[in-house]
C-alpha cells in the first residue's frame, strides 16, 4: 500500500524494505519495521510505538539503509524525526551499485526546523480503561522533518543510508518514516480524511449536572441516553431522558443496572432482546470476559464467554451485531499488533464465541486500537486509535469491512478536526436512527460528552473515496 503515488505531478516513495541497520529493539513497537511505508507518527510527532527507537536512544551513532519498490530520481529525501529532530548527520544514495554516494552533510550550526508536539496522554487518565503505563517523555518534544533538498537530482536511486548523531540533542529520540521525492515540495504527513466531515456542525456538549462522564450510549428506542459517570466511589450507570424539543434532560441514576463492581459499569449495545454491560471481573480461564447479557427488564441471562479467552487488562471494549453472532473486542493479547488490537469472534451454538481472531494489520497498528462500534450494515465499523496520522491524540476512524473473512478492511478514515482534536477522543457511539454521533473527550481539562451530526451518506461518501 505504500509504493508510488503523485501528488501535483510530484513522485513520492517511502521505504518499501529495510536493507541494513545499527540496532533494533526488537519486539513488537518501536523495532525497526516501523519505518517501512509512510508517516503514521505526523503531522501530530511526539512519541510513538509506530516510530523506531534505537537501543541507545539518548545518544550515540546509529544508521539504517533502505531500499524503495522502485527506481527513480530524487531531489528531496526527508527523513521524519518524531522526537527531538536534528540528529540527521549524513545522508548518502546507491543508484544500483551497491554502494553509497553522501549527498548531504549536516554544516555547523545548522538546525532542522522544529515544532512542539502534543504530548501523548496516557489514556487511564481520560477513560480509565487502559493497563500499560505510559513511558514519561520531556514536555518539550521538538518533532521535525528534515528535507533534504539535493544541489543537484540524482537518477536511478534504489536505496538510501541514513546517519544519525543522536548526541547532538538531549532527549529520546524516535523515527517515523523516510521518503523521496523527484521536487522540491516537501514530504509531509498527511491524515487521511474527507473533506466531508469538515463541512459538519460543530459537536456539542451535553451537560451532565457536574458529573463526569466516561461512556454513553442511546437505547434502542431513543428515548435514553445511557451514561457512566465515574465517582470517588465507583463508576455508576445513569441514564438522560430526551425531552420534546429533542435535547437530553439531566441526568439520574440507573439504580436497578448497580454492580457489585466498582469498575467498568457501563452498558455496550441495548437491543430489543438484550443489553450487553461491562462491569464484572475477568477471570482468566473461565472464558469469562467481564461482559453481561440482561433482558430488556435487566434481568440477568448469562455471560459474555469466549473461548480461550484472554486479556492482559481488567477491562475490554466490545461491540456486537444485534441478532448477538458477531462480536467485536478490543482488548491486548497474545496476537496483539502492539498494544490494544481489534479482534472478531462468532456464536457457537452453545451461545459463546469461538476464538478471538485479530481483524488485520490494516487495522490494527503497533499502537493501540480499541473502542469497536459497529453498524447495523455489519460492514461500516467506527473505533478509536492513535496508531495513524492524527490531530494529535486518540482519535475516532471509521472503517469498511471488503469481505466475509472479517479481517479485509478498508483503510480507516480520520472523522475530521470537527470531531477530533489535539486532546483524546473516545467510545464512539453512532445513532443511526438520528444520524447522530456521540464520543467523549476533554474540554478545559474536563471529560464530556460530545454529539454531532453525522449524515450516513457522508460516512458512505468517505468510504467510496
Amino acid at each position: 500500500m505504500f509504493g508510488l503515488y503523485g501528488v501535483e505531478a510530484q513522485q513520492i516513495q517511502w521505504v518499501s524494505k529495510m536493507i541494513k541497520y545499527s540496532s533494533d529493539l526488537g519486539g513488537k513497537q518501536n523495532n525497526i519495521k516501523r519505518i517501512l511505508g509512510k508517516p503514521d507518527a505526523f503531522p501530530q510527532g511526539g512519541l510513538s510505538a509506530n516510530a523506531w527507537m534505537p537501543k541507545d536512544a539518548l545518544k550515540g551513532y546509529e544508521w539504517v539503509e533502505v531500499s524503495f519498490a522502485k527506481p527513480q530520481t530524487v531531489k528531496q529525501i526527508a527523513v521524519f524525526e518524531n522526537l527531538n529532530a536534528g540528529c540527521v548527520a549524513k545522508i548518502g544514495v546507491d543508484t544500483g551499485s551497491g554502494s553509497y554516494e553522501t549527498v548531504w552533510s549536516r554544516k555547523v550550526n545548522y538546525k532542522t526546523p522544529t515544532f512542539k508536539a502534543v504530548l501523548p496522554a496516557d489514556r487511564n487518565y481520560y477513560f480509565k480503561r487502559k493497563r500499560r503505563k505510559i513511558q514519561e517523555a520531556p514536555e518539550v518534544l521538538n518533532p521535525g522533518i528534515e528535507h533534504v533538498v539535493l544541489d543537484h537530482a540524482v537518477s536511478d536511486v534504489v536505496a538510501v543510508r541514513v546517519e544519525f548523531n543522536f548526541s547532538l540533542l538531549p532527549g529520546l529520540k524516535q523515527i517515523d518514516a523516510i521518503g523521496i521525492s523527484d521536487s522540491e515540495t516537501p514530504l509531509e504527513g498527511v491524515i487521511n480524511s474527507y473533506e466531508g466531515f469538515e463541512a459538519l456542525h460543530d459537536a456539542e456538549i451535553i451537560p451532565m449536572d457536574n458529573l463526569i462522564p466516561a461512556s454513553a450510549l442511546v437505547s434502542n428506542d431513543g428515548k435514553k441516553l445511557f451514561v457512566t459517570m465515574e465517582t470517588d466511589e465507583k463508576d455508576v450507570i445513569y441514564s438522560c431522558n430526551k425531552m420534546s424539543n429533542g435535547k437530553w434532560s439531566n441526568p439520574s441514576k440507573e439504580d436497578e443496572l448497580l454492580s457489585a463492581y466498582d469498575n467498568y459499569n457501563y452498558i455496550l449495545a441495548h437491543y430489543p432482546n438484550f443489553i450487553l454491560k461491562g462491569g464484572r471481573g475477568y477471570n482468566k480461564g473461565t472464558g469469562e470476559t467481564g461482559f453481561e447479557f440482561l433482558d430488556p427488564s435487566y434481568q440477568s441471562i448469562g455471560f459474555l464467554k469466549v473461548a480461550a479467552f484472554v486479556n492482559y487488562d481488567n477491562t475490554a471494549s466490545a461491540t456486537i451485531s444485534e441478532d448477538a453472532k458477531i462480536l467485536i473486542m478490543g482488548l491486548e493479547s497474545d496476537m496483539t499488533q502492539g498494544g490494544q488490537d481489534l479482534y472478531f469472534a462468532t456464536k457457537k451454538e452453545d451461545g459463546t464465541y469461538s476464538l478471538l481472531q485479530n481483524i488485520g494489520k490494516n487495522i490494527n497498528t503497533a499502537a493501540e486500537e480499541s473502542s469497536p462500534y459497529l453498524l447495523s450494515d455489519l460492514h461500516t465499523l467506527f473505533f478509536c486509535s492513535n496508531g495513524f496520522s492524527s490531530y494529535g491524540d486518540y482519535d475516532l476512524y471509521v472503517t469498511y469491512r471488503l469481505d466475509d473473512t472479517w479481517k479485509k478492511w478498508a483503510e480507516p478514515i480520520n472523522l475530521g478536526k470537527q470531531i477530533n482534536s489535539a486532546e483524546a477522543e473516545d467510545l464512539p457511539f453512532y445513532d443511526e436512527k438520528e444520524q447522530v454521533l456521540f464520543f467523549l473527550t476533554k474540554v478545559a481539562g474536563g471529560q464530556v460528552i460530545k454529539s454531532i451530526v453525522l449524515p450516513i451518506d457522508t460516512i458512505n461518501t468517505a468510504l467510496k473515496m
